[in-house]
């Protein structure tokens, strides 16, 4: 019986084969050769032969490059989308979630965005200011809700909003929880944890 590589192997490889890699990405082997010999990927060739060589640095680095889950390479770490229209809150809540070490982050500045993210990165939670530019976040819950692919998707909305209503109205539209501006980093991590049910880093 041929042993199958799964989550767990690729998690403990170091190095990695253009074939390994075709695997992880989910493309063709000559599509991994191809970026390998025109150095999108960086490697190394095995001295004295063709082979080529993909670290696992790299091959991560060339993942998040290319918007592909790292998932299938055996990362545990939970997708986070940050949608924002105001990069300073952007950049403070994403350097604190990538800094944590537990979340892969992507961002978005508008609700148009933040569809077209969410179909690609596939979050297992959306950080969703109320207030966007082009749309209430309500809509993007909604939109969320109706995709069958995010049904395990949460969604986590923050606002200055303090109508109970307004509230209410999100928690119709989707919203798994709210959380009021401004917010204690510690406590938005606090709601993260809880809406994804992982154990507190503190």
């Amino acid at each position: 019986m041929v042993a199958t590589q799964n989550n767990d192997d690729w998690s403990q490889k170091k190095v990695f084969t253009t074939g390994e890699a075709a695997k992880v990405c989910k493309v063709s082997q000559q599509t991994i050769i191809r970026c390998f010999d025109s150095g999108r990927l960086n490697g190394f060739r095995v001295p004295g032969s063709r082979f080529r060589r993909i670290p696992r640095e790299e091959l991560i680095r060339f993942m998040r490059e290319n918007d592909i889950p790292l998932e299938t390479i055996g990362s545990d770490r939970k997708r986070v989308l940050i949608v924002d229209d105001e990069p300073e809150i952007v950049s403070l809540i994403t350097d604190l979630l990538e800094g944590d070490g537990r979340f892969e982050v992507r961002s978005a500045g508008t609700g148009y965005d933040a569809g077209l993210e969410t179909e690609r990165f596939k979050p297992h939670l959306i950080v969703l200011d109320y207030m966007l530019p082009d749309i209430n976040g309500n809509i993007v819950c909604q939109r969320v809700r109706e995709n069958d692919e995010l049904g395990e998707t949460r969604v986590l909305c923050v606002s200055g909003v303090v109508e109970q209503d307004e509230v209410a109205r999100l928690r119709d539209a989707g919203a798994d929880d709210f959380l009021k501006k401004p917010f204690d980093l510690r406590e938005l991590v606090a709601h993260i944890e809880n809406l994804l049910q992982i154990p507190s880093n503190q």
